[in-house]
């Protein structure tokens, strides 16, 4: 099993002091109050939970050889990449939309397979629940080696899951190199 501070990518205490801040302001605007004993209440129940949390939170990557921290990203990259993917859930509920309310229904299921891989295991969890979050896709299944299968609902989100924007994106969300390919043709679903 690892130690606490082996093999973790990035510095724990940064971490640690980051996880501390973000848990301290959240109790105290719960609080909303600012005499002594709620500052020493959200203190202490901070740095305690830190200690029992911060193990919790690092997961390891397949080959088992390091361990990264769950929210270990930057703040500017997230705001950016969440702007970014509340654009493409508009332009999705668009085409949906487009697809299901005209004359004829422009309906066309397929099943859909890619390749991705991170080092990082937070980077396929972000963009397998991306894809699901994005109305007309489904993340049906992401295998060990890194094939995502999707389920697109129209022509538009098949090719918008296979054109690498949102893999692109992920992949710069999390500082790794893009390792993206299309696994093979479309099936029916």
């Amino acid at each position: 099993m690892f130690k606490e501070e082996q093999n973790v990518v990035g510095s724990p205490l940064l971490h640690k002091s980051c996880l501390f801040l973000l848990l301290f302001a959240f109790w105290m605007a719960l609080a909303g109050r600012t005499e002594t004993k709620f500052i020493v209440y959200g203190l202490l129940t901070s740095a305690v939970t830190v200690w029992i949390t911060y193990p919790l939170m690092l997961v390891p990557n397949k080959a088992g050889d390091k361990r990264y921290y769950v929210l270990g990203i930057s703040v500017f990259k997230l705001l950016n990449y969440s702007v970014w993917l509340l654009w493409q859930l508009i332009l999705a509920n668009i085409d949906v939309l487009l697809a299901t309310t005209g004359q004829v229904m422009a309906i066309d299921p397929k099943v859909v397979r890619f390749y991705f891989k991170a080092e990082n295991p937070m980077a396929s969890i972000v963009l397998a629940d991306s894809i699901t979050l994005t109305p007309g896709t489904v993340t049906i299944n992401v295998t060990d080696d890194g094939l995502f299968e999707i389920h697109a609902l129209t022509p538009g989100a098949a090719s918008g899951v296979l054109d690498g924007s949102m893999q692109k994106k992920v992949a710069w969300l999390f500082d790794e190199p893009l390792q993206f390919a299309v696994a093979e043709e479309e099936v029916p679903a």
